[in-house]
């Protein structure tokens, strides 16, 4: 999913439970269909809270990745 363009990066490094998710719903209000919401995150719970926010939202998550301590979630927006 490198080929995938973000529309918005949100840097939620360093934020605990529930920033990261609280970040991804502020740029989630902006954001239209077919957007792309590039989130960083250290908090560990993110990943989980991720995966249930687009299953529960109906958006489409493309990647969930991990590296040195870094989760990144590219999530598209599908359900505007």
């Amino acid at each position: 999913m490198s080929d995938v363009k973000p529309t918005v990066t949100v840097d939620a490094k360093g934020s605990a439970c529930p920033g990261p998710l609280t970040s991804l719903i502020k740029a989630y209000r902006k954001a239209k269909n077919g957007d792309v919401i590039e989130v960083l995150a250290t908090d560990a719970g993110f990943k989980a809270d991720v995966k249930a926010w687009a299953k529960r939202t109906g958006n489409e998550l493309l990647s969930l990745t991990e590296e040195n301590g870094v989760i990144r979630a590219l999530i598209k927006v599908t359900a505007k």
